[in-house]
């Protein structure tokens, strides 16, 4: 709607992972760091947690992307499962086969994957995002998971993203071996201001934007201060705020169309049927010029 106007040749803030869009800040950078030590080292779990929006996701397919061939991978993104639907989620994301039968069957088959694995020199990772939402016999099935291993290494290494409550799940008694097993702990935190301007800029160049003059400083600061500096919050509002701008043909976002935007999330936020500014205003804008 406003990518013409603005001379870009895509939305810069969708909400959907895009990887041309990647933009790691130094909080990203550190766990991505301490993913890739972990890995390479051959540590026990890591454990990767932030608050919703944050970039969890981000880190996750920046590993997946950066993770050499010798390593065999295994994402797990729906958490509402069974034990057995687990171990059929993990078989069939490694690529191997899925016997029917039970759990120990399963079992037995992961097993001759990983030792196969093992032989060609290949290390198998298993990563679980939203794993805040895993039962704690779930967590305890995948910590019976680790227990897979040689006389000389751990036939498998898991990688868990998460929510903060995640953390608080791990702190119950009967988890505490799971807790004790976990050797690399990371938090991503939001964004600084600094980094929020260089996280729109980053964005808007990938979009096709000339210059860098998008947003007013207030603007800049407000939608700060606005979106605590998560990206995905920063991504609505600065959607919302560009359009707003479209709508008075501004040259760029001030600090009043951060301002309306901000309002049409909350109200959109409360329901009620009404479609949100300014989505509302937009379309009464063209029907009142035609």
């Amino acid at each position: 709607m406003y990518e013409e106007y603005f001379s870009l040749k895509e939305r810069p803030f969708s909400l959907t992972p895009d990887p041309d869009f990647l933009f790691l800040s130094g909080s990203h950078q550190q766990a991505l760091d301490h993913l890739l030590f972990g890995l390479e080292s051959g540590e026990g779990f890591i454990v990767v947690t932030g608050d919703i929006g944050v970039g969890k996701t981000t880190v996750c397919r920046a590993l997946l992307r950066r993770l050499p061939d010798r390593f065999a991978t295994a994402l797990v993104v729906n958490t509402l499962l069974t034990e057995k639907e687990l171990l059929r989620t993990v078989l069939d994301d490694f690529g191997a086969p899925v016997p029917d039968g039970t759990r120990k069957d399963l079992l037995d088959a992961l097993n001759r994957f990983l030792l196969a694995e093992a032989e060609r020199g290949r290390r198998p990772v298993l990563i679980i995002d939203e794993a805040q939402n895993l039962a704690p016999p779930l967590l305890e099935q995948v910590r019976l998971l680790s227990n897979l291993e040689t006389e000389k290494r751990k036939l498998l290494q898991i990688v868990l993203f998460g929510q903060m409550e995640l953390q608080e799940k791990l702190r119950l008694p009967q988890l505490r071996q799971f807790d004790q097993r976990i050797t690399v702990r990371a938090r991503i935190l939001p964004l600084d201001l600094r980094e929020t301007s260089r996280y729109i800029q980053h964005r808007m160049g990938i979009a096709g934007a000339a210059g860098s003059a998008f947003l007013s400083p207030a603007a800049e600061r407000l939608l700060h201060r606005r979106s605590r500096g998560v990206p995905r919050r920063i991504n609505q509002l600065c959607d919302r705020a560009l359009l707003a701008a479209c709508v008075r043909n501004a040259a760029r976002v001030e600090r009043e169309d951060v301002v309306r935007a901000a309002a049409s999330l909350s109200d959109g936020s409360k329901g009620g049927g009404a479609m949100p500014w300014p989505w509302r205003w937009f379309r009464v804008g063209r029907g009142g010029a035609s």
